[in-house]
């Protein structure tokens, strides 16, 4: 039964019915999600437990899964709740619509438990307009910013950031910018330029405050940056910072960022870069330099998904220490290829140290917007149709189903374990705190794929479909 155009209604009601965890009626549950080229065919859909058997040595190829070898804590997945991506769901639904999405996204029990949001600091690309939380240019003779305020927020991002974190208490934020004013930079515009090193005081405060502000109210921020994608990129017309080095880095996170976070007593981390793999070299400076790699300001590194090697989240983990975050994969499409997108990277990230699985944005409507020059193909967890036929009614994407495969299994806290790397069937194994075992898996090739899950000296089977991505769940006390 195909679920891409489903109504809100009836998708909610398969949160309810289909996607319930079942524990104690199985050794193994499993849940699947497959799609063709048009979309969404079963969505997370329930299919009948399976059971343990005797190991046996019968030549079928064996994932082999061993909670004994432990690697990294998880800090969740999810997406970026963008001044587009609140609005759409805050005014542009009705009250009980807009519960039943945000049920639907953050509820591990009736939905898919998103349990990160990586939420801008100011305007993105997928905007409405272009903002700043201090867009007054009076505030460059004083950098402790009196004209500061986060009342664009209040409208939309706030409140349903605020109620995502009520329905997943567990949830992680994390916030960052796009550009900061336009008139601490040296093109005097949102886009492009550079910090001027005289607003570096100014820069470091700007963040302070946005922390403050909403720790004040009530919403811890666990995460920021120094600035999304830095050096990105020579064709955008949307906020941006393009002119920043390694050095200049160094000199705003040592001698402004670090004493500024030190006087506010803030507890947030630092994620460094928030760029794509293929630019370490942007990274890698900072980490060589002892201050900044052993900071307790540092929390890791955040990268994304455009460009580069998964691969390269390992090479820094192992060389020096620093834990991994996937803070940005936008999707560009709908069906298999989506699918297949998604968790080839979901399996690489978190198998290359990664603690978090992020998309781009929480929603987009029909028009893969709102946007204001930014881009026109990222797509969204779901879709809010707001000018056509169908105004009103909510679509819940390939990605929305592919997160789930992640986030309603795998609460933050869990940790990944040993499981056998395939290139036919792509896998990743956790623990989680209560002791269950789950494993992800996604058959990689065009053909079904039988193979069978080996755990201690038992086994179950199972023939995978192409285009198919499914989630076992076993309690670690059955054995």
């Amino acid at each position: 039964m195909r679920v891409s155009l489903f109504s809100i209604t009836t998708v909610f009601a398969i949160c309810l019915a289909a996607l319930t965890l079942q524990a104690q009626q199985s050794p193994v549950q499993l849940w699947i999600t497959t799609s063709d080229e048009a979309g969404v065919v079963a969505g997370l859909e329930a299919q009948p437990d399976l059971n343990f058997r005797p190991n046996a040595q019968d030549g079928v190829q064996a994932i082999e899964v061993d909670e004994n070898k432990v690697y990294q804590r998880m800090e969740g997945g999810g997406a970026a709740f963008t001044d587009g991506a609140a609005w759409l769901i805050n005014q542009r639904l009705s009250p009980v619509q807009r519960a039943q999405v945000m049920r639907c996204l953050f509820n591990p029990q009736v939905g898919i438990g998103v349990s990160f949001l990586r939420n801008p600091i100011g305007s993105s690309d997928l905007t409405r307009a272009w903002y700043t939380y201090d867009d007054d240019p009076t505030d460059q003779a004083d950098a402790s910013l009196p004209h500061f305020s986060i009342d664009h927020d209040r409208a939309d991002v706030l409140p349903l950031t605020k109620l995502a974190r009520q329905i997943n208490p567990a949830l992680t934020l994390m916030m960052n910018a796009w550009s900061p004013p336009a008139w601490m930079k040296s093109s005097g515009s949102l886009v492009a330029g550079a910090v001027l090193p005289e607003y570096y005081a100014h820069h470091a405060n700007y963040f302070v405050k946005a922390i403050q502000a909403y720790e004040a109210e009530g919403v811890h921020v666990n995460y920021v940056s120094l600035n999304n994608e830095p050096t990105c990129c020579q064709e955008v017309n949307y906020p941006s910072i393009r002119l920043i080095t390694s050095t200049d880095m160094a000199t705003m996170l040592k001698d402004y960022w670090f004493p500024a976070f030190k006087a506010n007593h803030l507890k947030t981390k630092i994620l460094l870069l928030d760029f794509n793999w293929g630019n370490v070299d942007l990274v890698e400076p900072l980490l060589k330099d002892e201050a900044i790699r052993t900071s307790s300001y540092v929390g890791g590194i955040a990268w994304h998904g455009y460009g580069g090697d998964p691969a390269t989240q390992s090479k820094m983990h192992d060389n020096y220490g620093m834990d991994a975050f996937l803070t940005e994969r936008s999707g560009f499409g709908e069906g298999s290829r989506q699918q297949q997108q998604d968790m080839r990277d979901m399996v690489g990230v978190i198998r290359n140290w990664g603690k978090s699985f992020v998309k781009w944005p929480v929603a987009t409507d029909e028009h893969l917007g709102p946007n204001v020059g930014g881009c026109h193909t990222c797509t969204g967890l779901v879709t809010v149709h707001t000018n056509d036929a169908r105004a009103g009614q909510v679509d819940y994407t390939i990605e929305y189903y592919t997160m789930g495969h992640l986030t309603k299994f795998v609460p933050n806290g869990a940790r990944r374990i040993e499981s056998s790397a395939n290139t036919q069937v792509l896998n990743v194994a956790f623990q989680n705190p209560d002791g269950s075992l789950v494993l992800i898996a996604y058959n990689d090739t065009a053909t079904p794929q039988a193979f069978k899950v080996a755990w201690h000296s038992q086994a179950f089977y199972y023939t995978l479909p192409v285009n198919t991505s499914v989630t076992f769940r076993w309690n670690i006390h059955d054995r």
